[in-house]
Formats: C-alpha cells, structure tokens, sequence
C-alpha cells in the first residue's frame, strides 16, 4: 500500500472543563494532564499542529453537549480545525457545535442509536463535515462513552454509512486507547483494504512517533493521539519536526 503522509490530530478530553485522559474509556480512570484546554492548544498551535480533536466527555455520559464554551474558546482564539465529539445526539447539539466553532463533528452513538438522525446531519452539512465515529470492542461497535457494546460488526456498521456518503471515520479500538501498548494497525489495514476511499482516522494506543510512522507506512491518512503528548513520549518538537 502506498504510503502518504500522515494527518496528526492530538486530542483533548475534557471532564469539568478541564483537560483530561481516560484510561480503555473508564471514567474512574481519568486523569487531569491540565486545568486550562487554552493552554494547550495554543501550545499545539505553536508547534505547527492544524487539526484538533476534541472530546466532551461529560456530554458522552450526559447524551447532551456540555463544554460548548471551551469549544468556542478554542476556536474563538486558535485558528486550529476543530472536530468536535461526545454527546451529540440531536439537530440542537450539531447547531451548538457549529455555531461555537466547531469545524467538523463526529456522531458514533447517535449512528447506531439513530441512524435516521444521523443519515439526516449528512444529507444537510454534507460528508466533509459529519465524521462517523466507529469505536470498536472487540470486533462489535461500542456506544455511550463505551460503557455498551452495541451487536453491530464494525464492517457492516462502516458499509451501511459509506453507502450513505459517509467518507470520514474516527476508529478507536477501545482495548488499545489510554494504553500507550502501540495502534491497532492490522485492523487498520483490513478497514482500508475493504475501504479504499475511506479516510480512516486511527485512535487509541499511539504511544511514540514509531507508532505513527507504521500507520503512516500503513497507508492510514490520520491518527489521533493524547496520552502519549501528556506523558511526554510524543514531544511537541518530535511533531514539529515531523510537519516541516
């Protein structure tokens, strides 16, 4: 497979407002790496980074968007490309998301719960705005802030939706997120090979820049990465390097 250069979107997660990671999805794992998410995407910015992933983890469990003031903060005074997820479950929430300064947003348990409302955000903001969020336990999609695996097998969950013009997903293999014991590249690859067109945006288990070359070397065109920036095993002069 060919290989391109590799999309870097460091993320962040927040509980509270505040800047935090999860450990396989537990909530009583979290940790706070940081009290102010400004902080840190300026320092992302700083060094060259365009796209930032940001997750409202208190929205995933509420089911409804909860930190749309940091989200405009960020958008407001970065010029970083926001895609913005967790708890977005109606029109209300997407406009929110929007109006706040959201780029793109990602739907994952509102695609399985309600597949007629999601269908419905791609058919009005287009497929370059709507990112499927396809987290995967154990080869079944998992929803509501992974606390339930749904009985969908991820391919015929991603065939359903790419034949409704989804052309983006987030894939988090859940075992791997937090765990910093390197990506889920083989499953990775046999996502691409089935999907070809899709761009396949890898998550969870990114521990060092090794990972990232592998799915770069993969063919995979984005990767999402936070634990191993806020554990310093990925530093922000590796990224920097890395994008000149």
């Amino acid at each position: 497979m060919q290989s391109t250069r590799i999309e870097l979107i460091p993320a962040i997660d927040l509980i509270e407002g505040k800047c935090v990671r999860l450990s396989k999805g537990d909530y009583s794992t979290k940790k706070i790496y940081n009290e102010d998410p400004l902080e840190v995407a300026l320092s992302f910015e700083n060094h060259g980074i365009k796209r930032l992933h940001l997750v409202d983890l208190d929205g995933a469990k509420a089911g409804r968007i909860i930190n749309h003031r940091v989200l405009e903060a960020l958008a407001s005074k970065t010029s970083l490309v926001i895609d913005f997820g967790g708890g977005l479950k109606s029109s209300e929430d997407l406009r929110i998301a929007f109006e706040c300064g959201a780029r793109m947003v990602t739907g994952g348990s509102i695609a399985v719960k309600n597949p007629e409302e999601f269908s419905s955000w791609i058919d009005k903001y287009g497929p370059d705005r709507i990112i499927l969020g396809s987290d995967v336990k154990e080869g079944k999609i998992a929803v509501s802030g992974w606390t339930e695996t749904s009985g969908l097998e991820l391919f015929d969950f991603l065939g359903g939706y790419i034949s409704k013009g989804v052309s983006k997903t987030i894939c988090t293999d859940i075992s791997k997120d937090g765990m910093l014991e390197g990506p889920a590249t083989d499953l990775y690859k046999s996502m691409l090979d089935s999907f070809p067109e899709l761009y396949l945006i890898a998550s969870g288990g990114v521990s060092s820049m090794k990972d990232i070359d592998e799915l770069e070397e993969a063919g995979v065109p984005g990767v999402i990465f936070g634990k191993a920036i806020y554990e310093g095993r990925i530093t922000l002069s590796d990224l920097e390097k890395r994008l000149r």
